[in-house]
């Protein structure tokens, strides 16, 4: 029995970055085996354990054969004759396909390691086209690492989309890698790469569609959304937001988004103009924003939202003044009061609409 660390630590320990998660493959062993040793057996698909102290994943090592379409369709086979080298050569890129053993030697037999100092993302066997998700996490690495993608696996990738595998991406995964992908550091990489296949048509249409159109704008706000450390929420409205409300829905309720990024997304869509446009719109138009946006109730989504329309504009910190500037004036009205104080309670609602509003006019000295 040898165990092996695989993946993406090995990965990551040879860049320099940090190394926040383990995988293990152990060669040579039953699952009975590795029960009597106290791991415990999580796997559904194909025997993985727990260590009884780290709690770490250790997988048995395992080839896969296709049997349908889509990431679903695999059949898996364990056993203790299976190799390092054939577990090895069933992921997708060089670039994970390097393992240590216990003594930190480097076993690297699809020269993973050359692409890693190359910069080069590449298949490491035609079995790659088997499972579509891996297009989606190829265009992810792209956008983290900054690599360049191999001519073979560029257009390996083209001809799967052509033959229709991308079609059997599912919701889940589909949402799930564009998440992740949306957190690295420059995610316009990501639907660069998905645009360059043919992908980002059959998963994201709306999307293609806004860059074809001119929305490229959108990849750069993107990225500086991205290099201001937006949450996940932001960066999707950022996406989103030079869509229709319409379209966007469509979108969200494909990916099966959270609601959250819906929602902001949504609001984005809806309002990003007028915010962009903030230091020039009246007192009215900055109180209907605060009131569609719950802003007395929910400041944090007013600020996500700014952070949303503002991304890469050129007059940001004029309109964000100026914003801050009307809803500190608003917030500091007090409801409470105007409500206490009320003779009729059906037009409370409109005395406090009508001081805050009087408040934000004051407040930028407005008539």
């Amino acid at each position: 029995m040898e165990i092996y660390t695989v993946g993406g630590a090995v990965r990551d320990e040879l860049l320099g970055c940090p190394v926040t998660d383990h995988d293990y493959v152990v060669v040579g062993a039953t699952p009975e085996e590795m029960v009597k040793r106290g791991f415990r057996p999580v796997g559904k698909d194909f025997p993985v354990f727990l260590h009884p102290q780290t709690h770490e994943e250790y997988a048995l090592a395992r080839t896969e054969r296709k049997v349908a379409r889509g990431y679903h369709g695999f059949e898996f086979y364990t056993a203790p004759e299976v190799t390092l080298q054939q577990d090895l050569a069933r992921r997708d890129l060089t670039i994970n396909a390097i393992a240590k053993d216990g003594h930190g030697g480097i076993i690297d037999p699809f020269d993973g390691v050359t692409d890693l100092k190359a910069g080069v993302l590449r298949h490491v066997s035609p079995a790659f086209a088997e499972d579509p998700v891996r297009i989606l996490r190829v265009a992810r690495f792209a956008a983290r690492f900054g690599f360049a993608i191999a001519p073979e696996t560029q257009a390996l990738m083209r001809k799967m989309v052509e033959e229709g595998e991308a079609d059997a991406l599912v919701a889940e995964r589909v949402w799930q890698e564009m998440a992740r992908g949306l957190m690295e550091r420059k995610p316009s990489r990501m639907f660069d790469v998905l645009r360059e296949c043919g992908a980002l048509a059959r998963v994201m249409p709306e999307i293609d569609a806004l860059i074809t159109f001119g929305g490229v704008v959108a990849l750069h706000a993107l990225d500086a959304a991205a290099q201001a450390q937006g949450s996940l929420e932001v960066r999707f409205a950022v996406l989103a937001r030079a869509l229709d409300p319409l379209a966007v829905e469509a979108l969200a309720e494909r990916l099966r988004a959270p609601a959250a990024c819906r929602d902001l997304a949504l609001l984005a869509a809806r309002h990003a103009n007028l915010i962009a446009d903030a230091a020039h719109v009246d007192a009215e138009a900055l109180l209907e924003l605060l009131n569609v946006c719950d802003a007395w109730r929910r400041p944090e989504r007013l600020a996500e939202l700014i952070a949303a329309a503002l991304a890469d504009e050129l007059e940001a910190g004029a309109a964000r003044a100026r914003l801050e500037r009307a809803w500190r004036a608003a917030e500091a009205v007090d409801a409470g009061e105007i409500a206490r104080a009320a003779d009729n309670p059906a037009e409370i609602r409109s005395q406090v609409n009508a001081a805050r509003l009087e408040a934000i006019r004051k407040a930028l000295n407005l008539k």
